[in-house]
């Protein structure tokens, strides 16, 4: 009896990327891949500049037509006792 076992090898090499064998082939792939990076950052710090100037934008307008408060309106006067915190027993 011959069993026959599955080889996984056939499935990997088929899905992985080779690496082309011109050197100026894969000079010119490596520089794409960087160029492909670095738009995506730049696109991704505007996106991000954007989100904050929104944020700052909505809390700029909604605080139109509100009065000013000052420091001095929200003071609470109280008085104050410290409490000491309550001893253990020593553990045996």
């Amino acid at each position: 009896m011959f069993a026959r076992s599955f080889q996984f090898n056939a499935f990997r090499s088929a899905f992985a990327p080779r690496k082309p064998r011109h050197p100026l082939l894969r000079l010119a792939i490596g520089l794409l891949g960087l160029g492909v990076l670095c738009v995506l950052v730049f696109f991704s710090v505007f996106v991000g500049a954007a989100m904050i100037a929104a944020g700052l934008l909505y809390k700029l307008f909604k605080q139109r037509g509100k009065p000013i408060t000052r420091g001095r309106d929200r003071v609470v006067e109280g008085e104050y006792q410290v409490v000491r915190k309550p001893v253990l027993p020593l553990s045996r």
